[in-house]
């Protein structure tokens, strides 16, 4: 597609409507082309092509192994048997496989034996035994027989110089003859055959003569046998502890932001932002402080014009591309990856900025931003651009941070090395896994066998069919893991396979740090052949680009969720873009959650807030008039009514709420769920011994837990059945009471009981998605504090999911054709 990935280079200028569209190199597909080397292909304009690495054609093709980094071929794509050699002579020991790995067989020529198996790793002659050396050659008289008959006769007798020449004559005579009488008798079909092309002439010769074949012929040659797995070296999972500046810096810093009016709190914070030279930094451009969290414009501006006094002006330079950075981190915590320019320029004219275009070639010539310029996906634009010239097709001007833009180029061109990286034939591993699977499963296992990339759908029940395919995978030798996005789903998986979580399943943070997973090869790849991702719609774009980049060549990644969920909390859409371009195969589950809850939030998940049969109980509704009647119907039902009524305990129900403020926010609920369940005088930092919490060791990352106790060294955690120690100076960043969460905080994991509290002011917030992952969060019982009347019904029918503005559906509809 024209004008994909097209980056616009600072101090030129930014285009207003229709612009020039950079010409993109076609690639072909891995593959196509057998027995000859093809070409890299050439990445879009502006894309990050030097980490990508495109496999091109199958193992064991004489395909050559291209890397866009620059690599020279790994292999001589025109060799051919016998003449495979390297510079020094020696035979070569094989192509590179998929992932960087090496079949130990002999690439070299040499004479196999009648039925044996040709080796993986060598190039086949053309036609049975034409690599082979025709036996025929050196019988009877060949060079090696004359020179030893000679070399015997000579050491016997020691004749004369004539009577050796007279001898070699005779022998030379007697040799014709006995070819001339070869030739005037009758010639055997097939007799200079040898190897398996005479084992299929004397198969064909039985049957005709109706004797039974002396050997199965017909059988394929076993595979050779694979290289098994080494143990990965566990490691302990690293405790997430930032390095705090010096007390120096903290000093200094803490002095320029009291100069300039600043709150003492600032001081840590500002010192970790900006780094070394943080108070130089303040002092010449007063609005870096926009880059510490929390802080806000009219707040940056207080400060310069404390720290500049009359030099302080709207229009200066540094305000607007500060702003102009300000803004773009701000849709990136949104879940944008890049915003449309006239969004940026009109949102920082409404920041008094005089010059919005000016404030954003500012920003680009300082490096802290990028544009691009998309092709339009509307649905009008390509018919109002049809007929025309490609010079004219319509785009899209966006602008992010180089961060986001790099990490969604690397993911599509880590997922077009997957899907162009996969032999063209099925392995045998595949195949048998494939065989040992039935309905949605094995049908799932067929896309995975053949293609490099798969999506698969479906809700809470539809996970036991990647648990049962990554239970084949393992069963047929294949090297195969799962993740999920919390360590309460990688439970729930491992409990399909019936194991505990850490053989074969971990969670996507512990597998990127190390501590959990089958470890990496020689190559830093992630020693795999399959990788099963499920909650695929929590994974943002840099954590989804570093797994893809893990994967060596040749691997399957299948990535497994409900697409109605939450998306992710950091910025990207990857599921929902992957499943909205044709290019791999996607496969939906039809296994149903079942009883009243799955019918309810199946419902839901079409649009539609069903009324269901409940016999037992499972969904209760509770009308409340106001949030004070809803806080107090929510602690009655967590620590008497459902202990009572189903024997769920506290600790095993969650409640959840639309944010944190306000008079039923999650703050105020685990307030008064404390002094109910745990009170405490909350000695370290409001938190006592037995407090539920849930602790963020990185944004978008909540694992709930417990508090141990406190000493010295921080606040001691039990997290996932883990200890995870936390600094005191992170305490309040990090750690906040679990008894009540957010839906975002939620997803990826389910509790026997859920309450979920709708109070009067959550009415403007509900939506459709938030709706379906808070009531998908129960597994036995589900209580509604229902405080929002008719908001609830509009809500689940017309409230969609807001939209985000990203670049990977461009990027792959460039990268990757659309599937067959």
């Amino acid at each position: 597609m024209p004008g994909a990935g097209r980056r616009v280079g600072p101090g030129a200028p930014l285009p207003r409507s229709r612009l020039e569209h950079p010409v993109t190199t076609e690639q072909t597909p891995a593959g196509d082309t057998e027995g000859a080397a093809s070409p890299a292909p050439t990445p879009a304009e502006g894309t990050s092509g030097g980490a990508t690495e495109v496999a091109t054609g199958a193992a064991g093709d004489g395909g050559a192994e291209v890397s866009g980094g620059g690599a020279e071929p790994t292999a001589q794509a025109a060799e051919t048997a016998g003449d495979r050699r390297d510079d020094a002579g020696a035979p070569d020991d094989g192509e590179p496989r998929s992932g960087g790995r090496t079949d130990g067989a002999d690439a070299s020529a040499r004479t196999p034996s009648a039925g044996a198996p040709e080796d993986a790793g060598a190039v086949s002659g053309t036609g049975d035994g034409g690599a082979e050396v025709d036996a025929g050659d050196v019988e009877n008289g060949g060079p090696a027989a004359e020179a030893g008959a000679s070399g015997s006769a000579e050491g016997a007798s020691a004749p004369s110089e004539a009577e050796a020449e007279l001898a070699a004559q005779r022998v030379e005579r007697e040799r014709i003859a006995r070819r001339k009488a070869e030739r005037q008798g009758p010639v055997e079909s097939g007799g200079k055959l040898s190897g398996r092309a005479a084992d299929l002439l004397a198969a064909v010769r039985a049957v005709e003569s109706g004797e039974k074949a002396s050997a199965p012929t017909f059988v394929e040659a076993a595979p050779a046998p694979r290289r098994p797995a080494p143990e990965p070296v566990r490691r302990p999972e690293p405790v997430p502890v930032t390095a705090a500046p010096d007390a120096e810096t903290v000093g200094a810093v803490w002095a320029v932001l009291a100069e300039g009016g600043a709150p003492e709190a600032l001081a840590p914070q500002a010192a970790a932002a900006l780094g070394d030279g943080a108070e130089d930094t303040l002092r010449a451009d007063p609005w870096q402080l926009l880059r510490v969290a929390g802080v806000r414009p009219e707040q940056a501006d207080g400060f310069a014009r404390a720290l500049l006094g009359a030099e302080c002006r709207p229009d200066d330079e540094r305000r607007g591309r500060a702003l102009t950075v300000w803004l773009l981190e701000q849709a990136a915590v949104a879940g944008h990856t890049a915003l449309d320019l006239p969004a940026l320029t009109e949102a920082l004219g409404k920041r008094t900025v005089p010059d919005p275009d000016e404030a954003v070639q500012s920003a680009l010539a300082e490096g802290d931003a990028l544009v691009f310029q998309d092709a339009l996906e509307e649905p009008g634009a390509q018919s109002a651009a049809a007929g025309t010239d490609e010079e004219e097709v319509p785009v899209r001007v966006l602008a992010g941070l180089e961060r986001y833009a790099l990490a969604e180029e690397s993911l599509a061109d880590a997922l077009a090395r997957l899907v162009n990286s996969v032999p063209k034939e099925t392995e045998e591993p595949w195949e048998a896994a494939v065989g040992a699977l039935t309905r949605g499963a094995a049908d799932l296992a067929r896309q995975v066998a053949g293609h490099g990339l798969v999506l698969h759908t479906g809700g809470e029940a539809a996970r036991s069919e990647p648990a049962a395919l990554l239970g084949a995978a393992r069963a047929a030798g294949l090297r195969a893991f799962a993740v999920c996005h919390t360590p309460d789903g990688a439970r729930r998986l491992a409990a399909y396979l019936g194991e505990e979580p850490g053989g074969a399943v971990g969670t996507v943070a512990g597998l990127l740090s190390g501590a959990s997973g089958p470890g990496r090869d020689a190559e830093g790849a992630l020693d795999l052949d399959l990788l099963i991702v499920l909650d695929a719609p929590q994974l943002d774009v840099e954590a989804a680009a570093m797994l893809a980049e893990s994967l060596p060549d040749g691997a399957r990644l299948v990535l497994s969720g409900d697409p109605a969920v939450l998306w992710s909390a950091g910025p990207g859409r990857v599921f929902a873009d992957l499943l909205a371009v044709p290019a791999c195969p996607q496969v939906a589950s039809r296994v149903p959650d079942p009883g009243p809850l799955g019918e309810l939030v199946s419902g839901i998940g079409v649009g539609e807030l069903v009324q269901v049969e409940a016999p037992g109980k499972e969904i209760v509704i509770v009308p409340v008039r106001d949030a004070g009647e809803a806080v107090h119907r929510t602690v009655q039902l967590v620590a008497d009514s459902v202990p009572r009524a189903f024997g769920v305990p506290p600790e095993e129900t969650v409640v959840i709420t639309p944010g944190h403020g306000g008079a039923a926010g999650t703050r105020a609920l685990n307030t008064v769920l404390k002094e109910r369940l745990n009170p405490g005088p909350g000695r370290f930092g409001g938190f006592d011994p037995g407090d539920r919490i849930v602790h963020s060791p990185a944004p978008g990352r909540t694992v709930p837990g417990r508090v141990v106790r406190a000493d010295a060294e921080g606040l001691h955690l039990e997290c996932a059945g883990a200890p995870v120690v936390v600094p005191r100076e992170l305490v309040e960043s990090r750690v906040r009471h679990g008894w009540a969460l957010t839906a975002h905080q939620a997803v990826g994991g389910r509790w026997p009981a859920a309450v979920v509290v709708l109070p009067g002011d959550a009415a403007n917030v509900l939506t459709r998605p938030w709706v379906y992952t808070a009531f998908g969060r129960a597994d036995r019982h589900l209580s509604v504090v229902h405080g929002v009347e008719q908001a609830l019904p509009r809500a689940v029918a017309e409230s969609v999911a807001k939209p985000r503005t990203t670049r990977l559906r461009t990027l792959l509809r460039v990268q990757l054709p659309p599937a067959g």
